[in-house]
């Protein structure tokens, strides 16, 4: 399936103005610079529907998209990015926690890794709240354009262990910039939701 319509509903903060309606949700989440907002764009082949910062930590609110007027992308703030104050940072845990924890519409969580380097310890403690929750995970490694054949492997691996995925996790390597890996991670946030 494709995305034929996206658009931004809303931005909110607590559950009480989450977006209300009977569809589902798929939420994206990881750290501050691995390129969500660009991966939306990609997968929505709209360049400006996600904003695209050059300062890593921007996206400091929840942000609702409505796609094919069937479901919705969740934008969640990114974490881990060292120039916010500490302050900043212990509000993002539970925010982001209430919405993992309150969301019945909510059925997958796309959690972005960079393919470039091992995952942090947020990525992991990420990784295991999405499981605590029970929601269906799929792993995606960005920028992944900037590595060699022999790079993935060795960084599929790296991930693997690093987040000890389970065996009916998904792992793909994605590119915002050739789109490679578009159609696959398409199908797999579309899929049992057609």
């Amino acid at each position: 399936m494709d995305i034929k319509q996206s658009e931004f509903v809303k931005s909110a903060v607590t559950p009480n103005q989450y977006v209300e309606h009977d569809s589902y949700e798929i939420a994206f989440v990881g750290r501050s610079n691995v390129g969500k907002s660009s991966l939306i764009n990609s997968l929505t082949n709209r360049r400006k529907l996600a904003k695209v910062s050059g300062t890593p930590g921007r996206t400091r609110l929840i942000n609702f998209f409505l796609i094919n007027n069937l479901m919705y992308f969740v934008d969640l703030p990114g974490y881990g990015y060292a120039k916010v104050s500490k302050v900043e940072k212990a509000k993002w845990g539970p925010f982001i926690e209430a919405y993992l924890n309150n969301r019945p519409q909510l059925k997958k969580v796309v959690l972005l890794v960079d393919s470039r380097h091992k995952p942090t310890g947020d990525d992991l403690m990420m990784y295991e709240w999405i499981k605590h929750y029970g929601y269906q995970v799929i792993v995606v490694a960005t920028k992944s354009d900037k590595l060699t054949k022999n790079e993935l492997a060795k960084s599929s691996k790296l991930i693997k262990e690093t987040l000890n995925l389970a065996g009916e996790d998904k792992l793909l390597f994605y590119s915002s910039v050739t789109k490679k890996g578009r159609e696959e991670l398409l199908d797999i946030i579309f899929e049992g939701n057609e």
